[in-house]
């Protein structure tokens, strides 16, 4: 391991990132900010292409930044896998979605595990950053680079260190985001250790790939069920006839043994609505169920069908049906001023009202299309127009919600995005 360490610490070594995505390239850009030569590796064509003409497809990577670092040869991409047994260090940054079924999917990493070990020489380092269940590192990357006939912690290291991505976030990015990291071996740790403190200002060592397995799953299952607490409050508070956002911003208060969440209308994005599906289906290989994560994902699931409740009920009180009305739905990412749209609860509310025979639109400043069952949407101009109600699903900065609030005739709010702005024609979950 002593060529490698000596590689790192001069900054000689070379890294590849499999999986360009949100993930891969954020983190290939960092590590060629500091000065690495870093070659990423994709199965889309297009996606290498755009990276090599310095053009970025992900909105936390300015063009101007990858195009400054493509020109002045520190990173390039690539869609041949043999660029692998180059690399000094590797890191394995593709998705790991739920099947049909809810089961986790590592199809994606078994794939790029099975390239890595065909390529793997002594005086590696591999780290694997897609989210997964406990073990996965240990019971099944492990084995497929074993096949290799080096030895962990002798010829080449292997570790896991969680990816912590907050797309749209101004101020937390890779390199200010504290990054965990656990190896197979001590060695492992160490030297995966080593490498990610040149790009990134604070690494947490843990004792085993499997407790960095964890600590992930566990940020995103406390997120998970602490919404899901404050989406069922918001539907007691309707009962109760008492406005919940009054409620948590109240209680947020205390200076002490509280964190205000806020309700909405249901969970997006890749991490918070799977990560803690991913824990939970590896205790039930244990024997175990994980009740609060069940419940949790429960309630979250349902508040899409919630906001429709409660935009059939503000209908109704104009003498309106859901079928036959148009519908405008502001904001389809599924958190502010970004343009993802994965798992996005705006979609689901979309296809209830289609399904309910609703005429639907959406308008999106960072969305300009979406697909919703087998058709392509655009976004439309935020104008009332001869819409019959406008439901405001994500909370976009610079959307001007006083002309909503004034101009249509029904708004359900499921983000409080027009407080301080209360009116008859307003309903907030």
């Amino acid at each position: 391991m002593d060529v490698l360490r000596e590689r790192i610490e001069n900054r000689t070594a070379r890294f590849s990132v499999i999986g360009l995505g949100y993930v891969g390239l954020p983190l290939a850009v960092e590590f060629a900010r500091a000065g690495y030569a870093v070659t990423g590796v994709d199965v889309d064509a297009e996606k290498v292409a755009k990276v090599n003409a310095g053009e970025s497809y992900v909105q936390d990577v300015p063009t101007e930044v990858l195009a400054s670092l493509v020109a002045d040869g520190l990173l390039s991409a690539s869609v041949d896998f043999d660029v692998l047994a180059e690399a000094d260090v590797v890191s394995i940054c593709v998705p790991t979605p739920l099947s049909k079924t809810k089961d986790p999917d590592v199809s994606y990493v078994v794939a790029s595990s099975e390239e890595l070990a065909q390529r793997l020489r002594k005086n590696q380092l591999v780290i694997l950053e897609s989210t997964t269940y406990p073990g996965t590192t240990e019971e099944l990357v492990l084995p497929i680079l074993t096949s290799s006939n080096l030895e962990v912690g002798v010829d080449y290291c292997l570790a896991f260190s969680p990816e912590r991505v907050d797309p749209g976030n101004r101020e937390y990015g890779v390199r200010n985001t504290p990054k965990v990291v656990g190896g197979i071996t001590e060695t492992c740790t160490e030297m995966a250790t080593l490498f990610l403190s040149g790009a990134i200002e604070t690494v947490v060592p843990v004792s085993s790939t499997g407790a960095a397995e964890t600590v992930k799953l566990l940020e995103n299952t406390f997120r998970s069920v602490n919404i899901g607490l404050v989406n069922e409050l918001a539907i007691m508070c309707e009962r109760l006839g008492v406005d919940v956002w009054e409620v948590i911003k109240a209680a947020a208060t205390k200076p002490f043994g509280f964190m205000p969440f806020f309700p909405g209308p249901g969970l997006g994005g890749h991490c918070i609505p799977i990560d803690p599906l991913y824990l939970s289906w590896k205790l039930k290989t244990l024997d175990y169920r994980a009740r609060f994560i069940e419940l949790a994902g429960e309630v979250n699931a349902r508040m899409p069908d919630y906001v429709i409740a409660r935009t059939v009920k503000g209908l109704n009180e104009q003498k309106k049906p859901v079928n036959g009305s148009k519908f405008l739905i502001i904001g389809v990412a599924y958190k502010p001023d970004i343009d993802d749209v994965r798992e996005s609860p705006a979609l689901d509310i979309l296809k209830l009202l289609r399904r309910q025979g609703g005429e639907v639109a959406y308008s999106d400043p960072y969305v300009p299309e979406i697909r919703l069952n087998g058709d392509t949407l655009q976004s439309v101009p935020l104008e009332a127009k001869d819409y019959d109600c406008a439901i405001i699903a994500t909370n976009h900065r610079g959307v001007d919600f006083s002309a909503v609030v004034r101009d249509f005739p029904l708004v359900i709010d499921t983000r409080n995005a027009t407080e301080g702005m209360e009116a008859p024609n307003v309903v907030k979950l």
